[in-house]
């Protein structure tokens, strides 16, 4: 039985973190579980973990999906294990859209390109390469060295309307902003969206990429929820948002990464919003985003991937088959832990990431080892938490795979290649 002990590093909401209404549905508990990126030490699997709730919410005001427990941003972001450059799909995903903008916006010497949690300057070191003044911000003090090793100007902060007003008051304005997957790690939600406001100029534009809540639900992608994911976006969501602080969403893409992703494109001006807005918003309408019955089957679809996973583990084990797990992700946390899946079906975890190796993984303490692990020990199954970067891996992985391991894709649809 694992040990766990409350925290005082975290603060529950009962109002939307976008528009501040103060009725909020239940759509999802997860339970209380440890941070999904705070990995462990051997010394520190010896003490009791933090764990928070994880529950998630619909504002039927705005038709935000949401958690509602905040942990200190702090706690989760000074600190941190992800590496974006030791994906080769985000590496292709960045040098994709930065070539693509850098055309688009005819980028030159004289313009400004910045990112918000640039981590490692994966994204800004191809505007860099292209002779393209950049400017990270990245919380994380361990990731902002690597990407000033890399030489991609970093500052190390927490982006909002404060730093926003503090740059804007150095003289820096921006013709590109970037923010992936970072607009639903934020408290405060109107603080970032208005900096943006801020910090751009009149005819610049901030490039935003989240998680869509419509592949979340349809996709029963319950590992996405995690205490760094605060809020889970529709574009009708996002689009009252950004109205609310002085911008407007142009045009928007669907994109299949992580999953399901909206990249949008937001700016100062109205006349420039596109077909392909006003398209998805009345998609959304019709399939009811501000509907709590669109969200509420999710937790059925949640238990029955839960009973078909644990039933197929479960007589795996019973054939006497050892089974491994790749990626000490967030979202393999997540899975793992409100499973309750841990040593007694799965031997180790493996993970491309080196900060992450040596280290054990949150609530369940599995031990984490390089990706060569696999074919030292060649386990007959390797349960795929990283099922969003699954081509790339399994690609990586041709010589397990040759060799006779197979691995075991949770998400969307449970199937072992």
């Amino acid at each position: 039985m694992k040990r766990a002990r409350m925290s005082e590093h975290s603060d529950s909401s009962t109002a939307c973190r976008s528009c501040g209404a103060p009725q909020l549905e239940r759509v999802l508990s997860l339970g209380r579980t440890p941070l999904a990126n705070a990995l462990l030490t051997a010394e520190q699997i010896k003490a009791p973990e933090e764990t928070f709730p994880l529950d998630l919410v619909f504002c039927p005001a705005c038709a935000l999906v949401q958690i509602t427990e905040t942990v200190s941003p702090e706690k989760l972001f000074r600190e941190y294990f992800y590496l974006s450059s030791f994906s080769e799909t985000m590496l292709r995903h960045a040098e994709e859209i930065a070539h693509r903008i850098i055309g688009s916006r005819q980028l030159n010497a004289l313009s400004m390109v910045v990112e918000i949690a640039s981590n490692d300057g994966y994204l800004l070191q191809f505007y860099r390469r292209a002779g393209i003044p950049v400017l990270g911000i990245e919380p994380a003090t361990n990731i902002a060295r690597v990407a000033e090793e890399r030489g991609v100007p970093t500052r190390c902060d927490f982006f909002g309307l404060r730093l926003a007003e503090t740059l804007y008051a150095e003289g820096l304005r921006a013709d590109v902003i970037h923010a992936n997957n970072v607009l639903a790690h934020v408290p405060d939600l109107n603080g970032v969206v208005a900096g943006l406001a801020r910090l751009l100029k009149e005819s610049g534009i901030a490039v935003i990429e989240v998680p869509y809540v419509r592949e979340m639900i349809d996709g029963r992608e319950f590992d996405t929820i995690y205490h760094e994911h605060l809020c889970y976006f529709s574009l009708t969501a996002l689009d009252r948002l950004f109205r609310r602080n002085g911008l407007v969403i142009q045009d928007v893409e669907r994109l299949p990464i992580h999953g399901g992703t909206l990249r949008v494109y937001a700016g100062k001006d109205e006349s420039a919003v596109t077909p392909a807005v006003l398209r998805l918003l009345h998609e959304e309408g019709e399939w009811g985003v501000d509907d709590l019955e669109f969200y509420q089957g999710f937790g059925g679809q949640v238990e029955s991937l839960r009973a078909e996973l644990l039933s197929l583990l479960s007589k795996l084990k019973s054939e006497g088959q050892q089974i491994a797990a790749y990626g000490a992700s967030a979202k393999g946390s997540t899975l793992l832990n409100y499973f309750a899946i841990g040593s007694e079906t799965l031997d180790f975890v493996v993970d491309r990431s080196a900060v992450k190796q040596g280290h054990y993984t949150p609530g369940t303490h599995l031990p984490i080892y390089p990706p060569e692990k696999l074919l030292a020990e060649m386990p007959a199954y390797t349960l795929l938490l990283t099922w969003n970067f699954a081509d790339e891996i399994l690609e990586q992985q041709s010589a397990y795979r040759k060799g006779g391991g197979r691995f075991i894709i949770p998400i969307p649809d449970l199937k072992i290649v």
